[in-house]
């Protein structure tokens, strides 16, 4: 008879802290966009050619094409957006200086 494994799996860690991913991983997201939107690129001017006879359809695709590169290199050199925090602060409840009730004479 196997013995229970004690322990959770490796395979189920949980993440329990609030740190941010390392910089090589952000380094990967941000390389992994440029790349994206440069392989976005070589469609468009490849539409654009290919539609040279329809000119505003090709001129559509040079205008996309365009930015494309200057928009690639803001967003992957644009960092994560940082998280904010709820910073738990101590308030303490106030206090009464006495417990009773107060009698009021009208008069």
């Amino acid at each position: 008879m196997n013995a229970p494994a004690h322990g959770p799996e490796p395979s189920s860690a949980v993440l329990i802290t609030e740190a941010e991913p390392s910089y090589e991983d952000q380094l990967a997201a941000r390389k992994r966009k440029y790349v994206t939107m440069m392989a976005c690129r070589i469609p468009c001017l490849v539409l654009a050619g290919l539609t040279y006879h329809t000119w505003w359809l090709a001129i559509t695709f040079l205008v996309i094409s365009v930015p494309l590169p200057w928009v690639a290199v803001l967003i992957a050199n644009d960092r994560p957006p940082r998280k904010s925090e709820q910073v738990n602060r101590y308030a303490p409840e106030a206090t009464r200086i006495e417990h009773r009730e107060h009698r009021v004479i009208d008069g």
